[in-house]
């Protein structure tokens, strides 16, 4: 009888990448498709074609050193729990095979190698070689990360460009970032991610056999992205300069942090804050297959003792003083990614918060999550992971304290302050969707609440009256290069005349620190008849706060001090001052193709008081390779500048141009996005 050999394999690439929607991975070397679905080989024989009555074919898989072996049935019939190897029915012609290979929806996630034997009379055999990346699967309803809505998988799973939100409750900013999870090379860093973990250098065997489970991928990945326990990706500074480094707030994707940190032979990256890690980490899990989405938590506790409280200290003239431990950021970001939580029953399953940021240890390990968003609403705080830590974060009440020469003289509780606002970028569309609903229940809201920070109702006392209220109102959301006008509204309960201090203080503060020292302060006496309600107008001016705040928040107090009793009363704000955008324009925007020469306009209008210059850098994953950079000389207020950009897309779908302004004699970065849409050619 003749031989049988096997001629040929071919992977079918482009029919699996559609079939598996792995488009964007077609820059890979490997073959990209998902778990629970089956991909197709096409098998070429030479010498004669197959007998299924004498001849066999088997298929080894492997991962690592794990394997399976299976015999290539002529039986469609499959099971998402196992492999399966067969042929396809419709197939015709026995010298030119096509195969499934029906992958179970709970199989790890790796590189895998699998070969195919030809066993013939006489047990003479022939084989192949070939490999391919297997990743989780949110299309496949048996996967764990399986999430039904078409919408949701596009946004959370192919969208490579998306916002993070920044900023105050009050102003919330976008910030554009490219995630970048298409880009060169992307891929293959985030999957040697999980081949650098401990985990895996520990003991490859049980890494691999846990890599089927996303909840264990989760926690390996939230490690992994800071550098505190091992050779993870990015390393945390929150102060000082960042010379030997780059500057948090210059990052605009991931694409960067990841092939830096590659090509340094997985040494960590400087520098990440809080938005770096979670969208590094958003990059990650999106590669993986698992839904992911950065989350913007405005007012983010840092309980350290775990009593649910946050104390914050004012002089008596309402300067904010770093006394505590504890510590409110303005803003904090981290991921959630979706999931069942078969680990925990039923209820469980969504959205899982995961935090990158290296701020508590889990397990004896800087990361924090899995935890269920709807466990930390229903207060849940004896599962894992993490929840007292996250429900502190969103939950914790806020004690401002004055104290005078070492002793406290005034006291008032705030309830809503932290956790005001949580939020995410909104499904397809470029704008925030508040979430807060989510993680707590909302109180409908008072005429008092967080127009000011003292409400009647929250300011108690410790000898100190309740006969007078201060509510501090900024009247409307500041934007540079215009004053800040906020108003002092002070109310005389009693049927007393009063004299009053009025002492006014702005600081600036960096989002997760406590303020530096006063920029500006104003002091006065007021007089207050019986019953009396008095309207106090004040500015700073840009000239005041410009060359103080840059990319900083201001923290702005009153303190009242009665001059007959001295008791005091505080009320404080913290807000940032809102940005210009960067304009960009884009002729022809609706006939935009791939691989054809394109121009844009990049405006900017200087609204300082003072000329200003900087560096211009322009990217867009899809649309740049790399990034384009341009100097810009000193512009003089008021004045504009237009830069002209070509770019030619290579890729088809929504993709995001961003355009950020570092400014050299200011500490800020001024950002804008277009979405471009890409036609194929």
């Amino acid at each position: 009888m003749e031989d049988l050999k096997i001629k040929n394999v071919n992977l079918e690439k482009s029919e699996n990448l559609e079939r598996h929607r792995t488009e964007g991975f077609s820059s890979s070397k490997s073959l990209v498709v998902r778990r629970g679905a089956p991909l197709r080989i096409s098998v070429q024989l030479e010498g004669r074609a197959f007998n299924p009555k004498t001849d066999s074919m088997r298929i080894k898989v492997m991962l690592g050193r794990l394997y399976v072996v299976m015999p290539v049935t002529f039986s469609k019939k499959v099971c998402s729990s196992h492999w399966k190897a067969y042929v396809d029915p419709e197939s015709r012609d026995l010298q030119n095979l096509s195969i499934f290979i029906s992958t179970p929806a709970s199989a790890s996630v790796g590189y895998y190698t699998f070969q195919l034997y030809v066993f013939t009379p006489g047990r003479k055999k022939t084989c192949a070689f070939s490999k391919f990346i297997l990743l989780c699967n949110p299309w496949c309803r048996e996967d764990a990360v399986y999430i039904p809505f078409e919408d949701q998988r596009e946004e959370y799973i192919q969208n490579d460009s998306g916002l993070l939100f920044i900023g105050t409750s009050m102003n919330i900013v976008s910030r554009p970032w490219s995630f970048d999870q298409f880009e060169p090379g992307v891929l293959e860093t985030c999957l040697n991610l999980l081949q650098v973990s401990p985990q895996h250098q520990k003991s490859r065997r049980k890494d691999y056999l846990n890599r089927n489970n996303p909840i264990y991928i989760s926690r390996v990945v939230s490690a992994m992205i800071n550098s505190e326990d091992d050779r993870g990706v990015l390393k945390g500074k929150w102060k000082g300069d960042y010379k030997d480094g780059v500057n948090p707030s210059l990052w605009t994707g991931s694409g960067d942090i990841l092939t830096q940190w590659a090509e340094s032979g997985y040494n960590p990256v400087k520098y990440g804050q809080c938005w770096v890690f979670a969208a590094v980490m958003c990059t990650v899990m999106r590669v993986l297959g698992i839904p992911c989405r950065p989350i913007t938590n405005f007012n983010s506790a840092h309980d350290t003792n775990a009593n649910l409280v946050i104390e914050e200290y004012y002089s008596e003239t309402g300067q904010k003083l770093n006394h505590s431990k504890d510590s409110i950021w303005n803003f904090h970001v981290w991921v959630e990614c979706w999931m069942t939580r078969r680990d925990l029953g039923s209820g469980m399953d969504g959205w899982q918060i995961l935090d990158p940021t290296p701020q508590e240890r889990s397990e004896g390990v800087f990361c924090c999550g899995p935890a269920p968003v709807k466990a930390i609403k229903d207060r849940r705080i004896d599962l894992f992971f993490d929840i007292p830590f996250v429900y502190a974060e969103v939950n914790a009440d806020v004690h401002s304290i004055i104290v005078s020469e070492g002793r406290v003289v005034s006291y008032c509780k705030d309830t809503e302050r932290v956790g005001s606002v949580i939020c995410t970028k909104a499904v397809g569309f470029p704008r925030h969707q508040n979430i807060t609903g989510d993680y707590k229940c909302i109180k409908s809201p008072t005429l008092s609440s967080r127009s000011s920070t003292v409400s009647e109702d929250s300011t108690l006392s410790r000898g100190s009256s309740r006969g007078v209220l201060v509510f501090l109102i900024l009247d409307k959301a500041p934007v540079v290069g215009e004053p800040v006008h906020f108003t002092v509204k002070v109310i005389n309960k009693e049927k007393v005349a009063k004299r009053m201090k009025v002492h006014l203080n702005a600081q600036a503060k960096e989002y997760n620190n406590s303020p530096s020292d006063t920029f500006w302060e104003s002091h006065g006496v007021i007089q207050l008849a019986p019953m009396d309600v008095k309207v106090i107008h004040q500015q700073i001016l840009p000239a005041q706060y410009e060359n103080v705040v840059g990319d900083d928040l201001i923290n702005l107090a009153v303190v009242l001090d009665d001059l007959a009793s001295h008791d005091r009363v505080l009320a404080s704000e913290e807000f940032n001052i809102a940005s210009p955008q960067l304009t960009i324009q884009i002729a022809d925007e609706d006939s935009i193709v791939a691989n054809k020469e394109q121009a844009a306009i990049v405006t900017f209008t200087n609204p300082f008081s003072h000329p200003v210059s900087g560096v211009l850098t322009v990217a867009g994953a899809g649309l740049i390779q790399g990034k384009v950079h341009f100097r810009m000389l000193p512009l003089p207020p008021g004045k504009s500048v237009k830069q002209r950009i070509t770019f030619i897309p290579n890729k088809v779908g929504t993709k995001m141009l961003q355009a950020s302004l570092s400014l050299s004699n200011i500490n800020s970065t001024i950002r804008g996005f277009k979405m471009v849409s890409v036609s194929r050619a």
